[in-house]
């Protein structure tokens, strides 16, 4: 199963700048689009029905902010549209869906902002997202937990750590968070699989030509259960694929009922 997370920066601006086009030749089984900054009805059926694939949606009540959308070659078995917390949820941050043996989390971890006013709000979003995913791992389910955490880990995730200690996204506090994660077992596929390759990024300020020039940070993730990695076979970056100031990740999982 090829999984991939991409934060479109809306996905009415993205798909004018090929996102479909881009969707029918990479031809992910799942899709996890973060950042969509739109309702269903306010969609035409080009990004509803006409790319083949069925999708999710979760949107804010806020016009043109947040949102999160899940889309899949086939229906999933269950779909679950926010957290169940309504303080998160009326931001659309969250789908949660079940494939089989696998449940998919994509989620759209809040910016800490530059006062860092909402990093309380976000470390609190960071932890209900891993009660829930700890839940589902519980119930002996597969899981995978996607999208933007709005944080880099560690200082190889980012092209100018010393510069930014004090910038929400690197604070102390926010990676202490995604330790968290990882002393719970949970692994950054993408870390585990390349752990000593610096300069791989999926975001990039819009400003000074900071894409061209490679100065980013690796804040999209795919965090897997530690029973999950056994099937783990690929994780990259498509840093190549425009139309957003953020660039796909993904990763590929041996899902074969056989290994299971």
């Amino acid at each position: 199963m090829k999984i991939i997370s991409f934060n479109v920066n809306g996905v009415r601006a993205c798909a004018k700048k090929g996102l479909l086009t881009w969707l029918e030749e990479e031809q992910p089984d799942v899709l996890c689009l973060q950042e969509t900054k739109a309702s269903p009805d306010v969609l035409g059926p080009e990004l509803l029905t006409d790319h083949g694939y069925h999708c999710v949606w979760a949107s804010a009540e806020k016009k043109g902010y947040s949102g999160t959308s899940t889309w899949s070659r086939e229906a999933p078995d269950e779909v679950e549209v926010g957290l169940g917390i309504e303080r998160f949820d009326r931001e659309g941050r969250t789908v949660v869906t079940t494939h089989g043996p696998l449940t998919i989390f994509n989620g759209y971890f809040p910016n800490g902002q530059n006062d860092h006013g909402r990093v309380p709000y976000k470390l609190d979003y960071t932890a209900a997202v891993l009660d829930a995913a700890e839940l589902a791992r519980a119930q002996e389910q597969l899981v995978v937990v996607c999208g933007d955490f709005n944080t880099a880990h560690y200082p190889i995730d980012l092209a100018r750590p010393k510069a930014n200690v004090k910038t929400t996204g690197f604070l102390p506090i926010e990676r202490a968070a995604l330790d968290t994660w990882v002393d719970s077992g949970w692994v950054d596929s993408f870390r585990h699989l390349h752990p000593d390759e610096p300069d791989h990024y999926s975001w990039w300020s819009f400003r000074s030509g900071a894409r061209a020039r490679n100065v980013g940070w690796r804040i999209d993730y795919h965090m897997i259960s530690g029973e999950t990695l056994p099937h783990l076979e690929r994780a990259w970056i498509l840093s190549d694929v425009l139309g957003s100031d953020h660039c796909p990740v993904g990763i590929e999982l041996n899902l074969d009922t056989s290994s299971l």
